[in-house]
């Protein structure tokens, strides 16, 4: 978009903003009694710029969503292909792939149901890291990528290696977007990223994300001989995401968790090797429940820069066909096909068991995806699994990646980060120090709000975060399914 053109977009929007701006004077928005004015505005805009009648096409918005900006300022990046060794490397993972959706197969789905795998391709990835002591416009040295890599080694102080989905509803972004978060998490920790530019939808469809991820893990724990890195032990990797991004991370924990529960291993580089579970799981805002039928997606959109789902359901209808979308034959979700929308491995709040899992971080806001992130936290807790969840009053999706200055913002980022550090800490026998923080598995969990402005943490009952039961949560997708769009009753109203 060129500046003339995005300067008439923004005058465009100068009745909306000053709407916004008398309501909130007047403390008559839900936002209003939370957000200072400024939040509420940007807010405002971002909806208004996503909520369109007739929006682009999907290859269109693909295109201007992936564009790769600049690398500049202080920020490592190496672009690595990681090859699949061999054919029968390939068909190793084919086979255990449909082994476990086989195996995880949800009693909603229709009996005949079958999926059609994908090609297991080279995945690429982005090492990311922080770095340090240069200039805000400081160019990557132009050398080639393996040496960018052992420069980028050279800023990292601890072994943490957070294996980073991005999100995008499974169709949109790129590592290229996601650099300046790979960046800030690496700084803050100490360690680096491994963004992975996995396959999108709806051009590549469910299980093809999956692959990638599986791979990706595999490439981390045994690399080929060729790879930049060294063999990444599992308890210095933490797999995280965001958004869609957050689901595809809890479902490569899934995964890895069903082939260790039927005792499978993996043959790769020529040898069968297990699959070991991660330091932990780490995600922001994951989308959980690919349906959109919770009734936060409702009852919170006030607070969300996400178009409702009213909205949604209307422009997809009118969106710009393409060669992507809609396909032959037509299906509900651009991610899945319509017999797998309720797959445990796609709606992770259908996951048979949680039990055994690495500790996880779960952070959300006052957003759409609200009351499925509250059911992933709470569950987890009561099947045994050490959980952190922060919920952020009257915070949007996926904020600390959007609205940087605020202060919510800088805590969430040192939240996400703080938890990543920690289960990836050097034990005693690493060359750690010895002491109870060193006990990774022992972590216990805790659940907090903490409120906008003042940041006051408050703890919260993982007993009571969530107010619905897996039958009530299963029944209200397949309304959705069935009818598309299902206002939210009285009786759903969320619990802020």
């Amino acid at each position: 978009m060129d500046k003339t053109a995005l300067f008439l977009q923004l005058v465009s929007k100068f009745p909306l903003m000053a709407r916004v701006a008398l309501l909130h004077m007047l403390q008559a928005s839900p936002a209003s009694k939370y957000q200072d004015l400024r939040t509420e505005l940007i807010i405002a805009m971002l909806r208004s710029f996503l909520d369109v009648p007739k929006p682009k096409s999907i290859t269109f918005t693909q295109r201007m969503l992936s564009r790769a900006p600049p690398i500049r300022g202080t920020i490592w990046t190496s672009k690595y292909s990681l090859p699949i060794p061999t054919e029968e490397d390939a068909r190793a993972i084919h086979d255990i792939l449909n082994k476990v959706i086989d195996e995880l197969r949800d009693r909603d789905q229709p009996k005949t149901a079958r999926i059609q795998l994908p090609e297991v391709l080279p995945v690429e990835a982005e090492w990311t890291a922080h770095r340090p002591g240069v200039p805000k416009d400081a160019k990557l040295p132009d050398i080639p990528e393996r040496e960018k890599y052992a420069e980028m080694m050279k800023d990292v102080r601890t072994p943490t290696t957070v294996l980073y989905f991005h999100g995008g509803a499974y169709w949109l972004m790129d590592p290229a977007t996601h650099r300046p978060t790979c960046r800030e998490l690496a700084k803050r920790t100490g360690g680096r990223c491994y963004s992975v530019r996995y396959r999108l939808a709806p051009q590549n469809p469910f299980p093809a994300a999956v692959m990638d991820a599986l791979v990706s893990y595999l490439g981390l724990l045994y690399p080929p001989p060729e790879a930049f890195h060294e063999p990444v032990k599992p308890e210095h990797i933490v797999i995280a995401g965001d958004s869609a991004g957050g689901n595809l991370s809890l479902a490569l924990l899934q995964l890895i968790m069903q082939l260790q529960r039927s005792g499978t291993t993996v043959f790769w580089l020529g040898d069968e090797r297990s699959i070991p579970l991660p330091a932990g799981v780490a995600v922001n805002s994951p989308w959980m429940e690919i349906t959109h039928s919770s009734p936060s997606c409702v009852t919170n959109a006030p607070f969300d820069y996400l178009p409702g789902l009213e909205a949604q359901d209307k422009a997809e209808k009118l969106r710009d066909p393409c060669s992507a979308w809609p396909t032959n034959p037509p299906r509900m979700s651009m991610y899945v096909a319509d017999d797998y929308i309720m797959h445990p491995l796609v709606s992770l709040l259908l996951a048979p068991s949680w039990r055994g899992a690495p500790p996880t971080y779960i952070c959300t806001g006052w957003e759409m995806l609200a009351d499925e992130d509250k059911f992933t936290a709470a569950r987890l807790h009561a099947e045994g699994v050490s959980v952190t969840f922060e919920e952020y009053e009257a915070m949007p999706h996926c904020f600390a990646m959007l609205l940087k200055n605020l202060r919510e913002a800088d805590r969430c980022m040192e939240g996400w980060s703080r938890f990543i550090a920690r289960v990836t800490k050097p034990t005693a026998s690493e060359g750690g120090v010895d002491g109870d923080d060193d006990k990774r598995s022992t972590t216990r969990s805790t659940f907090t709000t903490i409120k906008s402005g003042t940041l006051e943490e408050k703890e919260l009952d993982p007993m009571t975060l969530s107010p619905y039961t897996e039958e009530e949560i299963r029944e209200k997708m397949r309304r959705r399914i069935g009818l598309k769009s299902v206002p939210a009753t009285e009786g759903d109203v969320a619990k802020l």
